[in-house]
């Protein structure tokens, strides 16, 4: 990807608002892969999930509904926006999907109050708690939200670092809802280097939709926000999957199901609490149960925890409260990136080991891991 992109770097304009004709065809055929068949004419791409979805929010009228917890980005992005936003609670199995039954009292509660519920922001594959929404609950959520007439984004960012692809059965709600779901996906999730900010957003075949998509492509101009020319030619590239692309997608969700679940034992060893990792690159902790000790290391609220475990791990490890849970809940997001190597070199040694956890760097970035939580445990 790296070659592309240099062979591409003579292309010095950008891209048109919502992407050029060879970026939203690779985007229509990654998606018509997965089942989710359609045109590239549904298809925009902006410059990075966050103007992406400002323009998706901006494009709908209403308040906004959106799990809890949930990325750190779509509160503060409907807050500037001026639009309402309320969070909906998650079931105990899983994130990124609202309680069914929850979702439908909150809706009634809103409209009580003088609102205008009008868009549910989920992910099933979800950040920031590396679950996957068992298919049971997608359809219950999706079918409560439809039927009290609201749109569904769903941010599927995530959806290619799933750990055990055979073991996991996962459905996006635009199979099951076509006409009322946008789809969006950064490709910083697996496909892309974060630092090179691409996102696409696949719209439904229909004639409120295709106005949807106007507004949408209206805002990201009003915005900026166009994709550089090399780095959608190098986006092209990824969301064609060619072997190499494939491969490597495959290895580092592979790599990230070891250390994942190695920082998850840890985790529950020392007496907090964590649902099992199925994807992404961190895991969500709840240390509720280790308050007592924290609290004679004057750790009382999840900013505290931030604070504390981000200068003991060297590495960020924003708390609870930036995902829309409460301050005092003592909940953590745990990234396992960090533990795989300090440089570009050791992260390509774990990437490409049959035995990643036995590298010294890898066990050593492990064993101070634990050493944290160990002392959290006495």
């Amino acid at each position: 990807m790296a070659a592309v992109l240099a062979a591409a770097s003579a292309r010095t304009r950008p891209e048109p608002p919502g992407g050029g004709p060879v970026l939203r065809e690779a985007a229509r055929g990654y998606w018509d892969r997965r089942g989710l068949h359609g045109t590239a004419g549904s298809i925009a791409a902006a410059p990075g999930a966050q103007p992406l979805l400002l323009a998706l929010i901006g494009a709908h009228g209403g308040d906004v509904l959106m799990p809890r917890p949930c990325p750190a980005t779509w509160m503060p992005q409907a807050r500037l926006l001026g639009r309402p936003a309320y969070h909906v609670p998650t079931p105990a199995e899983c994130g990124g999907v609202p309680d069914p039954y929850a979702l439908l009292e909150t809706v009634r509660r809103v409209r009580a109050e003088g609102g205008r519920p009008k868009l549910l922001l989920l992910s099933v594959v979800d950040d920031p708690t590396a679950t996957v929404a068992p298919p049971e609950l997608v359809r219950e959520a999706c079918e409560a939200a439809v039927g009290e007439g609201l749109h569904i984004i769903s941010d599927e960012t995530w959806r290619d670092t799933v750990h055990r692809p055979r073991d996991t059965v996962l459905l996006s709600p635009a199979e099951m809802c076509p006409d009322d779901v946008t789809v969006i996906a950064d490709l910083a999730g697996a496909l892309a280097p974060a630092a090179w900010p691409v996102a696409v957003a696949r719209f439904p075949d229909t004639a409120r939709a295709a106005v949807r998509h106007a507004r949408t492509l209206d805002i990201l101009t009003a915005l900026g926000a166009l994709v550089a020319g090399p780095i959608a030619h190098a986006a092209a590239h990824a969301l064609a999957e060619p072997d190499s692309v494939r491969d490597r997608i495959r290895r580092a969700a592979a790599l990230q199901s070891e250390v994942a679940a190695a920082a998850h034992r840890t985790v529950l060893g020392s007496g907090a609490l964590a649902r099992p990792p199925q994807a992404g690159r961190h895991l969500y902790a709840d240390l509720g149960p280790l308050r007592s000790r924290l609290a004679g290391l004057g750790v009382t609220d999840s900013m505290e925890l931030e604070e504390y475990l981000t200068d003991r791990l060297g590495a960020p490890a924003p708390g609870g409260h930036r995902f829309g849970d409460e301050l005092g809940a003592l909940r953590v997001r745990l990234g396992t990136g960090p533990l795989l190597g300090a440089t570009p070199q050791q992260q390509t040694e774990s990437l490409t080991a049959a035995k990643p956890l036995e590298l010294p760097h890898v066990a050593q970035a492990l064993d101070a891991f634990a050493a944290v939580f160990a002392a959290l445990r006495r």
